[in-house]
């Protein structure tokens, strides 16, 4: 059975330093469960509670799960992969020890810490990429953290391809997988930044469907890609301007995305994202519409 979480993205808690300041957890998880969603994401470190008998409180007062942790981690740097080790078994276990013991550690380079990737998010060309010997490094540091998880806590651990770093288009996902055992190393397949990389979401989870283990309804507005492309924003201007749209009002053809989840015997979640910053608009109602959009899909 498809299960329907949001994500605290939604409220505008982001890993990034930006202007403006998000809504607490405690309203965030108010709202979340208001408008019909049945679990949800930490979010970044601190945002919710790291205690695990509190965040055990906060969640099952509301009657949520707790699905996953975002992760980011410059794996590009060898000297980066201890760091990232530690702080995804930190998150496993404060995940674990509240009882979530099926969560996924969300793992993600270190998004919008590259100048000009992060200047030229959507735009992304080859001499922008890895080197080889940079992507061995990059594939051999996410299975360090996927194995650590594993051993110590039997979790899960899933890449996030992301625009602003490093895997963000179609080839570098595909070149990932390649690199990465399937059997350590899953696919957190997010629409939106699939399409806004270039790429078909549809194409990609046929392709990938078996490393899929955890997925993200994210919709994108090509209408802003268009301006995007014409104006050279950056990855921060691009979500300011709303590239990230509500769900059913952008290119991704969701309806697909159901019938060929329904049809693999999809058993697992669907997390809703929709980046809400601060001043962009109300996180409550745009949550709303994206579970009614939802529900319209038969979920």
């Amino acid at each position: 059975m498809i299960q329907v979480a949001n994500a605290p993205c939604s409220w505008g808690a982001l890993e990034f330093e930006l202007e403006g300041k998000s809504l607490g957890y405690q309203q965030e998880l108010d709202e979340m469960a208001e408008t019909g969603y049945a679990g949800t994401e930490l979010g970044d470190w601190g945002f919710m509670p790291s205690t695990p008998a509190e965040l055990n409180k906060v969640l099952s007062n509301r009657h949520l799960e707790l699905l996953g942790a975002f992760v980011p981690v410059a794996m590009a740097r060898s000297e980066a992969h201890e760091t990232g080790i530690e702080m995804a078994l930190k998150t496993a276990g404060l995940m674990y020890d509240a009882g979530f013991t099926e969560a996924f550690i969300v793992l993600a380079d270190e998004n919008g810490s590259v100048e000009e990737r992060t200047r030229n998010a959507g735009r992304i060309t080859p001499s922008m990429g890895l080197s080889e010997e940079q992507w061995r490094t990059f594939a051999s540091g996410a299975e360090q953290v996927a194995r650590a998880v594993k051993e110590r806590y039997g979790m899960r651990t899933v890449f996030h391809h992301h625009c602003g770093g490093y895997v963000e288009t179609p080839q570098e996902v595909a070149r990932l997988m390649e690199l990465s055992d399937p059997e350590t190393l899953g696919l957190c397949l997010d629409m939106g930044h699939y399409a806004f990389g270039g790429g078909d979401p549809v194409e990609v989870l046929e392709k990938y469907y078996s490393r899929i283990w955890h997925v993200h309804f994210k919709d994108f507005d090509p209408r802003v890609g268009q301006d995007a492309r014409e104006n050279a924003y950056d990855y921060f201007k691009s979500v300011e301007t709303g590239i990230f749209c509500e769900l059913g009002k952008g290119n991704v053809d969701f309806q697909a995305i159901v019938n060929l989840l329904n049809s693999k015997g999809y058993d697992g979640w669907i997390v809703v994202e929709q980046d809400v910053l601060p001043g962009m608009g109300s996180p409550k109602k745009c949550a709303n519409n994206n579970r009614n959009y939802i529900k319209s899909l038969g979920l």
